[in-house]
């Protein structure tokens, strides 16, 4: 979206979780325009994995032509939010947007679901963004032209939403209630929206989860940032939408959205669900934000042959199981089949030599897959990539989601034998 006239020029901006991926697109875009930008966020030293950092994104920001003021903010800390507030208003003479951006995710289901993830979700997410809202309101309600933004679905009470990782989109439907109560409470002073993509959304988080062709069917963060942009320059009474990025830029007169795809060309992006709006998205697509969404496991589509594929796999699988692999790898995945050959299944990557075959495995499961049975033989002879599978809804995971990216590097492996 090409911007002419500079509207945010001056605006300060408060952006949590603003260090990387979609935060700092939208920081970055403002900060064309001449805007100061609070960058509230919890990483000042370099992460092992994830790039970025408070002051390397002040930098960028600087660079691209506005002012950065880094606060080190974890959302769940009370005092430390006051604090950069205070520290922003001091700095900047006040506050004009508030963009709550910082979220946490954990895509579990209730039994999966530990309680310090569960409390990491709804203080991260709902208590964050309520905090954060408070604080700031007063600084807002002094601005010309107040906007909250929040990265956050439309509200949609069908269960599939919710099936799958309850907490998760009780955390997230949390912020969008945030902007549902706020934007009537505050009418006249301050706008308050939700922002959700349509599809998937490249981003780091996106990339942890094994990243091999994952991006492709992304789009990168510039249409977020573009949609933020369209939303904050609105006047505020512009409130109470829950809006989705394409549809917005589209009745901006953006028409082409080639330019927003990873890779140019490419159709099949990822849906990302939770919306009413798409009445042609599959019931399967699911809300995604910072990060790669699971879906509704289709059992139907399963129509392994009678008997056969999926016990000849395990039977390869175990014949190529070395010492040096279960060193590299060290745990244990259990496979919840469906469909013809489907049932109970592990492959132990953890003890001694190794082992696979039919059951459960010998020790407490690490990774817990579920998928049909077909699925799960086009998985392992290379036809179907676990990214792909998670991304779209074949596979289902539940317990560690760190364990379960390395699942990839064990394919890589093993396809040569299969």
């Amino acid at each position: 979206l090409a911007c002419t006239c500079r509207k945010l020029a001056g605006c300060t901006l408060f952006i949590t979780g603003a260090s990387r991926g979609i935060g700092k697109a939208i920081a970055l875009k403002a900060a064309k325009d001449g805007a100061n930008v609070v960058i509230a966020a919890k990483t000042a030293e370099p992460h092992r994995t994830l790039q970025g950092t408070i002051y390397s994104a002040a930098k960028e920001i600087e660079e691209a032509g506005g002012k950065a003021l880094p606060c080190v903010v974890n959302v769940r800390e009370e005092d430390q939010i006051v604090k950069a507030v205070e520290k922003a208003v001091k700095t900047f003479g006040g506050i004009d947007i508030l963009v709550n951006n910082a979220s946490a995710i954990s895509l579990s289901g209730t039994l999966e679901t530990e309680t310090k993830k569960a409390n990491l979700m709804l203080d991260v997410n709902v208590r964050g963004t309520f905090l954060t809202s408070k604080i700031c309101l007063p600084h807002l309600r002094k601005s010309r032209n107040a906007h909250i933004l929040n990265l956050s679905p439309p509200l949609n009470m069908n269960p599939v939403w919710f099936k799958n990782h309850c907490a998760y989109t009780i955390s997230k439907y949390g912020m969008s209630m945030c902007v549902l109560g706020m934007a009537e409470e505050f009418r006249g002073e301050v706008a308050v929206n939700a922002l959700w993509p349509k599809t998937a959304i490249y981003t780091a988080a996106m990339d942890m989860l094994g990243g091999s062709g994952v991006e492709k069917q992304c789009r990168k963060t510039d249409i977020l940032a573009d949609a933020a942009y369209c939303i904050l320059t609105k006047p505020k009474s512009f409130t109470g939408n829950f809006v989705i990025d394409e549809a917005l830029l589209r009745e901006e007169g953006i028409k082409d959205f080639d330019v927003y795809a990873v890779v140019p060309g490419k159709t099949n992006l990822f849906p990302v669900g939770a919306s009413p709006v798409f009445k042609e998205e599959k019931k399967s697509s699911r809300p995604i934000h910072e990060g790669p969404d699971g879906a509704k496991v289709n059992l139907e589509s399963a129509s392994a042959k009678p008997l056969g594929p999926v016990g000849e796999t395990f039977k390869v699988i175990q014949g190529a199981i070395t010492e040096e692999f279960v060193k590299a790898i060290q745990g244990v995945f259990m496979f919840e089949l469906s469909g013809d050959d489907g049932g109970t299944w592990y492959i132990d990557l953890k003890n001694k030599g190794g082992s696979a075959g039919s059951g459960k495995p010998p020790v407490k499961a690490d990774v817990v897959m579920s998928m049909s049975s077909a699925d799960f033989v086009r998985m392992f002879t290379g036809k179907l990539k676990p990214t792909m599978a998670f991304m779209s809804g074949k596979l289902r995971i539940s317990g560690n989601m760190a364990l379960a990216m390395r699942l990839e590097k064990v394919l890589v492996q093993l396809n040569s034998k299969l």
